[in-house]
């Protein structure tokens, strides 16, 4: 399972929502409202340690998007605080 699937299970407390999920099927069209969105933002920071902008959010809405984001970030060594 994915980082961001983990982390939509353990946001939602089920692998339900996580798994019924394409990569590409947007976030905010598939159920999860906004304050869903920011408590996974928080749970992705939290985990991960990478940081996500509010700028970054404007290109994230699937789980693919967070998951390149989060491979890019890993790759390019960013740490959080850096821009």
């Amino acid at each position: 399972m994915s980082t961001i699937r983990e982390l939509l299970t353990e946001l939602t407390g089920t692998s339900e929502y996580a798994e019924k999920l394409s990569d590409d099927t947007p976030l905010a069209a598939s159920g999860i409202d906004s304050g869903d969105l920011v408590r996974l933002i928080l749970l992705i920071e939290q985990r991960t340690g990478v940081e996500i902008t509010a700028g970054d959010m404007e290109h994230l809405s699937t789980i693919a998007d967070y998951e390149r984001f989060l491979t890019d970030r890993a790759g390019s060594g960013a740490q959080p605080g850096s821009a």
